[in-house]
């Protein structure tokens, strides 16, 4: 029983931050100073994602509960907008960061928006960027297990069900599963996130930009 609770959470995780890096990408370019976006644009988008990070994700949960039944499916959605709101944040600060040599040659060649993102600034952040989608899905794990005290779905329903049973039994073997899961998870993710920004190819101000970077993802 508790084998398909946990591929379910997986699966939570997965799938919701998945939606949000295919959501805050194009978000975070439209809100960073430095991408070409007006400025009433920038604003608005940076409101929306603070109103996104406002909400803990329990509380969205709570609400697509309310709209959409108790499942995995409210949970998925709770972790997505919430992790949408942090990796736009995330991700436009980081672009804000990058080295503006490449942006002003660009500029100084008569390069669009478009061509100044796609040609200096993605070069530089796309690491951090899946950095920071590695990061993303170890809290999504950890944060779907909690939201199945509000009917979410996931391995943290049955949790919440067998201790209000006063199964404690099955409550070890629930813990003992999602500690050992989430230690695996972070042990790849991490290899993966150190793989991607100090490789060969990654140059050092990216690897300090990085580090920088890495210390706000507290605001979650």
């Amino acid at each position: 029983v508790q084998l398909p609770l946990i591929l379910e959470t997986l699966q939570m995780a997965l799938a919701s931050t998945i939606l949000a890096v295919i959501f805050a990408i194009p978000l975070a370019f439209l809100a960073a100073g430095n991408a070409g976006a007006v400025w009433p644009l920038r604003l608005a988008i940076r409101t929306l994602v603070a109103f996104l990070r406002t909400l803990p994700d329990l509380a969205w949960a709570m609400i697509f509960v309310m709209a959409l039944g108790v499942g995995p499916l409210a949970g998925a959605l709770a972790l997505m907008l919430h992790s949408t709101g942090s990796l736009t944040k995330l991700f436009y600060e980081a672009i804000e960061s990058v080295q503006e040599r490449p942006v002003r040659g660009l500029m100084a060649s008569g390069a669009s928006a478009v061509q100044r993102v796609r040609f200096a600034l993605w070069p530089q952040v796309k690491p951090i960027f899946l950095s920071y989608a590695l990061m993303c899905l170890e809290i999504n794990f950890r944060s779907s297990t909690i939201l199945g005290l509000v009917g979410a779905g996931g391995i943290g329903q049955e949790l919440m069900t067998n201790i209000k049973l006063d199964r404690y039994d099955q409550v070890s073997i629930t813990l003992l599963l999602i500690i050992i899961v989430v230690s695996l998870l972070d042990s790849l993710s991490g290899r993966l996130r150190r793989r991607l920004l100090y490789g060969n190819q990654m140059s050092p101000g990216s690897g300090r930009l990085d580090h920088l970077a890495l210390r706000r993802v507290q605001i979650r």
